[in-house]
């Protein structure tokens, strides 16, 4: 059983589905070629069994040539929701973390030119490092939050999460119109530019400003 962590409390959660959001920025979507959505966004799923918390490290497939990391808002779905207005979207969030979706991207783009589903590339053990979650009840994103990432003391992505096409709201109710959110759902909500290589050894920091730090290494 997987479970995320509850800032300032002993709480844990158990982790249900984990839904993703892809090419939510801009640019990223743009640094890899990719279309950007315009009126739903692109939506892949994680594994609860992939996901680790942080502090603990990310091990490096062998059969993978190009291991690259995406830092992200992370939403904790508190309520069931099926087909959720706006409003009830903004309820149904529970807390923010700030989580990485470590990607193969060599299996991504392989899948890709055969019109394959990259699932493989997503859902290896380890490839989602989850932080602390704060409570939504206890602080109110406001877009201006920072988002950033370092590779070795090095900055690769920074960011403000306002630069998301779809916000988490908006993201929810696209979601819930298609499938029922329940309690212990995560939702990544994609990353911004500057993903890129990891290898073994490189040692990752980032974080959510007012929201949580996140830190791990590859190994």
């Amino acid at each position: 059983m997987k479970t995320i962590k509850i800032k300032s409390t002993n709480e844990e959660i158990q982790i249900g589905k984990v839904v993703c959001v892809g090419r939510n920025y801009a640019d990223h979507a743009k640094e890899l070629g990719n279309e950007i959505p315009d009126k739903f966004p692109l939506v892949f799923m994680k594994t609860a069994t992939c996901m680790i918390n942080s502090g603990e490290n990310v091990i490096h497939p062998d059969y993978s040539e190009n291991l690259h990391h995406e830092i992200e808002l992370v939403l904790l779905v508190g309520k069931t929701v099926k087909n959720a207005t706006l409003e009830e979207s903004q309820n149904a969030i529970a807390g923010y973390a700030v989580g990485l979706d470590m990607t193969l991207r060599d299996l991504q783009f392989e899948a890709k030119e055969k019109g394959n589903p990259w699932t493989f590339a997503k859902i290896f053990d380890t490839a989602g490092v989850i932080s602390k979650f704060v409570l939504s009840n206890e602080y109110k994103l406001t877009g201006n939050e920072r988002i950033y990432l370092s590779v070795n003391s090095k900055i690769r992505q920074d960011a403000k999460i306002g630069l998301m096409l779809f916000n988490s709201a908006e993201i929810i109710k696209n979601i819930s119109s298609r499938m029922t959110l329940e309690k212990g759902d995560l939702i990544f909500t994609g990353t911004p530019a500057g993903v890129s290589r990891v290898l073994k050894g490189d040692k990752l920091t980032g974080g959510i400003e007012n929201i949580s730090e996140i830190e791990t290494t590859i190994v």
